[in-house]
């Protein structure tokens, strides 16, 4: 009955004596995030301490020995994230010569030139139900050696990933033509989705290009007949429009010549003369039809008289 009763007495509580259900697990999120954040520098432990103090005194103590092993040189395009005793002891340091603790220091030296990562072909089915092979390059480079350390096993592997999951997402939602069409903007959306996403790894996402595509032979040939059939097309219908433009000026022209038959007569000779200058045996001349007419009477009148 006690059991009972108790049990009633935390039903019947007021809901404000409970803490709300997310904010146990947002502090806990919290908490985790700064405990893994590789940027918050952990203080060194007592037994850290003991360590590092037995390191110094055996670097003291083989002197002459331990200094070769004391120092790192770090190239210029390089940077160094320095780790004690499993620990990150500092944020990326400059280039040159680096100081190392024997036995309780590590060092891992970061590229920071600009790399190249080239996506192998993907096959990608497109929103017209088109299959193809689309292939690219990524350049990137290493902003904070840090994250790129600490946040990530491989980051070049990672980003080639990240790159071939985008390629297919981007692809995947748009027609043959408009990837055909649309390349500087495919490349754009790449870019802002895989440098999105890999910023938190310390990488900074310079360029994306596509650099070849591969289609169904065919495919290939379908598109070829379907260009060339747009190009006949389209050379029919100019022309056509060369035709109806010409038959326009030609009406023109006839309308100016009816206005005046010494018009028409200059028109002939002038036709005879750009006739008579090339290499022809042969020189028709059309008789004017007032001509035609005249002697066609006059003939007619002779034989009825």
């Amino acid at each position: 009955m006690a059991d009972i009763k108790d049990y009633q007495q935390l039903e019947t509580s007021s809901p404000s004596e409970t803490p709300p259900p997310d904010a146990g697990v947002a502090e806990t999120r919290i908490q985790i995030q700064e405990k893994e954040d590789p940027e918050v520098l952990v203080e060194p432990e007592g037994a850290d301490m003991v360590m590092v103090a037995l390191a110094w005194f055996a670097l003291i103590l083989f002197f002459p020995l331990t200094i070769w092993n004391a120092f790192k040189v770090v190239n210029s395009y390089e940077r160094a994230v320095i780790f004690r005793l499993g620990k990150l002891k500092s944020h990326d340091s400059k280039s040159g010569l680096v100081f190392k603790l024997p036995c309780t220091d590590d060092i891992t030296v970061v590229d920071i030139r600009t790399r190249t990562v080239n996506i192998p072909p993907q096959e990608i089915l497109t929103a017209d139900s088109v299959t193809c092979q689309v292939d690219g390059v990524l350049f990137y480079d290493v902003v904070k050696p840090t994250y790129s350390v600490t946040k990530v096993e491989d980051a070049a592997q990672s980003v080639s990933l990240l790159a071939s999951s985008a390629l297919r997402g981007v692809l995947g939602h748009r027609t043959l033509g408009e990837i055909l069409s649309a390349k500087e903007t495919i490349t754009r959306d790449i870019l802002l989705m895989v440098d999105e996403r890999a910023q938190t790894w310390g990488i900074k996402v310079q360029r994306v290009d596509l650099k070849d595509m591969k289609l169904a032979p065919q495919l290939q040939r379908a598109l070829v007949a379907e260009a060339e059939t747009a190009r006949t097309a389209r050379a029919k219908v100019i022309q056509a429009d060369g035709e109806h433009k010409a038959a326009a000026m030609l009406k023109q022209a006839s309308d100016i010549l009816n206005q005046d038959k010494v018009s028409v007569q200059l028109r002939y000779l002038q036709t005879l003369t750009h006739v008579s200058g090339m290499n022809n045996k042969t020189i028709v001349f059309p008789l004017p039809p007032h001509l035609a007419e005249r002697a066609l009477s006059s003939l007619i009148s002779s034989v009825s008289g």
